[in-house]
């Protein structure tokens, strides 16, 4: 099979929480880490593989940086879509489907409450992308679905990263996040170039801890080096996320034969 079984169908576990030399974790009943902040600094996105997930902001002109608007489906310890709410300022919605994760990040993690650009839904992610309503409404969409056990993506099928790529405005882009102990990495990016077509699909190199971020866009042209290399610069020097690092890692896609 091309996924685990629908989250709709899976018992969620109860978010813990614990805190180690001024960060503080969030747990699903395992030793395996949710997400993170560090408690002094928490509009600081503290993990490594979290701010390579901003690395859509290279694709965006540095014009269009903070326009429409920013889901993320997985809402872990709230990192990104505390960035995209306050940082970035812009419309962000976070589609989670446990209800303890959402608990726990308004009372250790800062999500503050819904406003007029914030919305923190209870709700299955596949049936989010996959509702008409949500078709071609979304410039940016982070992509970090993991169960308990962190094993491999919860929903990771071609179907899945269609309807992902359906939710994108033109010129919209995904980052996804690619880890675990089963989860194939080939296997899964060729699903998501199969959605979006392999010329729109560029990688990170993994983490030390084996994260590898996928980016994927909607019908994006690359500038040229130099361009990104400002653009690299500008959001390292407005938002102090290491930029000019992701351009000296990031590759077109290449699939094995």
């Amino acid at each position: 099979m091309a996924s685990k079984k629908s989250p709709a169908r899976q018992a969620q576990a109860g978010a813990t929480i614990s805190e180690y030399a001024g960060v503080r974790y969030l747990h699903l009943g395992t030793e395996w880490v949710q997400g993170a902040m560090r408690v002094r600094k928490p509009q600081q996105i503290e993990l490594e593989y979290v701010q390579r997930m901003m690395a859509w902001m290279l694709w965006r002109p540095t014009q269009e940086l903070t326009e429409g608007s920013a889901v993320q489906l997985g809402l872990g310890a709230g990192a990104i879509t505390r960035f995209c709410h306050q940082a970035l300022k812009m419309p962000t919605t976070a589609v989670e489907l446990n209800a303890t994760v959402i608990d726990a990040c308004r009372l250790w993690f800062h999500l503050p409450d819904n406003d007029a650009r914030l919305t923190v839904l209870h709700e299955d992610a596949a049936r989010w992308v996959a509702d008409p309503q949500n078709l071609g409404t979304v410039q940016v969409l982070n992509v970090d679905l993991y169960d308990h056990e962190a094993a491999a993506p919860v929903l990771d099928d071609e179907a899945f990263y269609a309807h992902c790529r359906g939710v994108l405005a033109d010129g919209g882009l995904m980052t996804v996040n690619l880890f675990g102990r089963d989860a194939s990495f080939d296997a899964s990016a060729a699903r998501i170039a199969a959605a979006f077509g392999l010329e729109q699909v560029w990688h990170l190199a993994p983490t030390k801890e084996g994260n590898t971020i996928v980016v994927a866009a909607r019908g994006v042209e690359v500038p040229d080096r130099d361009t990104l290399i400002a653009r690299a610069e500008h959001i390292r020097e407005r938002f102090g996320l290491p930029a000019p690092k992701w351009l000296r890692l990031v590759r077109p896609l290449r699939l094995p034969g």
